[in-house]
């Protein structure tokens, strides 16, 4: 159980040796095993009904049927706990939540999917005060919305609560990312994806290109894509292209930092840094390796696929994706996969810690209860769960054995050759960035998101213009001042 010890979130890492799993759950390779009784409901019917009639109206209305009330009754608090609605995570969510129930027979969770188009449906949650107690989270808009005061700060009940082993488990960038300016903690850690280079070993064998490995730079990048991007079929178009990049905030920046620069100045998130020559630089390279020389696929390329999906199918040879989408490849690709650190940029090695957290509602009524929750989601049996259902890279140091162990168990044959240590590379060593956040995260977020879709999915503008972009940035920040 986690304790109070001095807890302090800018702590150092440390590492702690591999825990054995205590549990094994009905697995297959899309995830759990569905169980027959579940507590999933969605969240607006279940407000909808508890606006409407007591505990125990809703308890019979609106839950699915269960074997037993229980020696509480219906005296319980009763939580809505909202994480993704991928096909595997439901039954995962359901197995572990009963196991929770188990310990905390006071506290009855009721799970629900996120809803299409989470941020917008969000934000009108979060004003309409129908929000769910405990919330999953990520990336750029996570943050946002405790900007706005929409998340409850975590910070009095992690210094009452996590010790200093929990702490020193974590990365020391993530956990920091989970901090507003005013010092507001509003999350903590849900798993750790990284970002790697993957590359199909078919490919590179056919065209006499060397793998990659963790001594590579940007400019090996450029000369592995030059001699990988080919016209297949002789039409006098390419058709299969060097990599590709998702082109969203936090893939984008990690490029600017391998140049030196930054989107956010470190000191002050008002200021706007997209304009400097580092960023503008690392924008040009990726624009230059789209438009210019066509050795990274564009999204209209390969027709609208995700990153992962153009690796799969043979459109790119080498993709920049996260741990995420490992599960997803070694199940679909029908070629030798290697996977290599993230190219080191002309400044410096970085690579991406995503910021995916569980949250806290900042209007439930149950802050307390909402709490043990919380640290059940972030336990390490919770993360081992994630771990072994989609392999998701765990959050926790000490469950990297574990989870390299769960893959390389169910693809032996895909992985014989695999490092899997390459994702876990940044958060050992400490080179390991976040999502930089503006003040104003919601209107940069909306600028720049437009202003990558002229620039690089469509080509129409340059570069250049992000510069007019950066300034429209910047005085969105000072119009809140």
């Amino acid at each position: 159980m986690m304790s109070k010890h001095n807890y302090n979130p800018m702590q150092l890492r440390g590492s702690l040796p591999p825990q054995p799993s205590t549990k094994r759950f009905a697995f297959n390779h899309t995830g759990y095993e569905p169980m027959e009784e579940t507590s999933s409901i969605e969240r607006r019917d279940f407000l909808k009904c508890l606006g409407a009639a007591s505990a125990a109206a809703v308890l019979a209305s609106c839950t699915p049927r269960t074997t037993a009330v229980g020696p509480h009754g219906v005296g319980r608090v009763q939580l809505v706990y909202q994480d993704w609605r991928t096909d595997w995570f439901p039954a995962m969510a359901q197995h572990m939540l009963e196991i929770f129930h188990e310990a905390n027979p006071n506290i009855r969770v009721f799970y629900t999917p996120d809803p299409a188009n989470l941020y917008e449906r969000m934000l009108a949650d979060f004003q309409s005060g129908s929000a769910p107690d405990v919330l999953a989270g990520c990336c750029d808009f996570f943050p946002s919305w405790a900007q706005q005061g929409y998340l409850l700060d975590l910070r009095p009940f992690a210094e009452a609560d996590l010790d200093r082993e929990t702490l020193s488990d974590w990365d020391t960038a993530q956990v920091q990312a989970f901090f507003t300016k005013d010092g507001t903690q509003f999350a903590l850690p849900k798993y750790h994806g990284a970002l790697a280079l993957y590359y199909n070993k078919d490919l590179f064998d056919a065209h006499g290109v060397p793998y990659p490995d963790g001594g590579w730079n940007h400019d090996d990048y450029l000369e592995a894509m030059k001699r990988l991007t080919h016209d297949r079929d002789g039409d006098g178009k390419i058709d299969q292209w060097g990599s590709m990049l998702d082109i969203s905030w936090e893939r984008i920046q990690v490029h600017v930092n391998g140049w030196g620069g930054h989107f956010v100045d470190p000191q002050d998130a008002s200021r706007s840094w997209m304009a400097r020559p580092e960023a503008l630089n690392a924008m040009r390279w990726i624009f230059d390796r789209m438009w210019e020389d066509h050795f990274m696929a564009s999204l209209l390329d390969v027709h609208n696929l995700e990153t992962r999906q153009a690796f799969i199918q043979g459109y790119v040879a080498m993709v920049e994706d996260g741990s995420w989408a490992l599960k997803d490849i070694l199940e679909r690709a029908d070629f030798r996969i290697g996977v290599a650190p993230f190219p080191a940029g002309p400044s410096r090695k970085v690579t991406l810690a995503t910021t995916d957290g569980f949250g806290i509602y900042a209007g439930t009524r149950y802050p307390e209860a909402a709490w043990e929750l919380l640290k059940f989601l972030v336990s390490k049996e919770y993360g081992r769960a994630m771990a072994q259902a989609h392999f998701l890279q765990p959050a926790r140091i000490s469950l990297i054995e574990e989870w390299i162990t769960f893959i390389q168990s169910e693809y032996p044959k895909q992985t014989q050759d695999l490092d899997l240590q390459a994702f876990a590379e940044g958060h050992i060593e400490g080179y390991s960035v976040v999502a930089e956040i503006f003040d104003n995260m919601a209107e940069a977020r909306r600028l720049a998101k437009a202003a990558w879709q002229r620039i690089f999915t469509l080509g129409r503008d340059t570069v250049d213009d992000m510069v007019a972009v950066s300034a429209r940035i910047e005085l969105a920040q000072n119009a809140n001042h």
